[in-house]
């Protein structure tokens, strides 16, 4: 990675933990559906980044999510279950030939379809883990399905329409 592209990957990943405390926060619909873009922070990371140092920028991000939500650790326990699928998920969903290492996770460069394909399965996978650990019990079992499939809407939609408004 260049320079460049350091200083503009940190500058996002801020941008999106400060609009996730600012914001987002406080972005509920219905009691059910909760925006949690932070994680855009983990999934638009580039490719090339280790796995150790993805899981560690996971586990920081979520700490400090942790930190203004009041949370102990559940949002870090569920980035840190997201940043660890992401590279099967790469693997059996992104389709770029030749492009394996240089995979820039971007609307532009993946394309629509991929691109949401990319971010419902991982978010869906950070929701599942984070609700099933705030409601840990199997007897809430349909509101949490619900949190989790109406969160997973939401963040989602949330992610491609920034991505839609920034030059990536």
């Amino acid at each position: 990675m260049t320079l460049r592209e350091i200083l503009s990957t940190s500058f996002l990943f801020l941008l999106y933990l400060v609009l996730q405390i600012l914001l987002a926060r406080n972005l509920v619909l219905f009691d059910y559906a909760f925006c949690f873009i932070y994680i855009a922070c983990i999934l638009l990371m580039p490719n090339e980044i280790g796995l150790t140092w993805l899981l560690l920028l996971a586990f920081v991000t979520g700490i400090v999510v942790d930190m203004f939500y009041n949370t102990l650790g559940m949002h870090a326990a569920a980035t840190v279950l997201m940043a660890y699928c992401r590279p099967l998920v790469v693997r059996s969903q992104i389709d770029v030939p030749g492009l394996e290492t240089r995979i820039a996770f971007s609307l532009r460069s993946l394309g629509v379809s991929a691109f949401f394909r990319y971010i419902f399965i991982l978010t869906l996978v950070h929701h599942t883990a984070l609700f099933f650990i705030e409601a840990s019990s199997l007897t809430l079992i349909i509101p949490t399905l619900i949190r989790v499939i109406a969160s997973t809407l939401f963040t989602t939609v949330s992610i491609v329409l920034i991505q839609f408004f920034t030059r990536n």
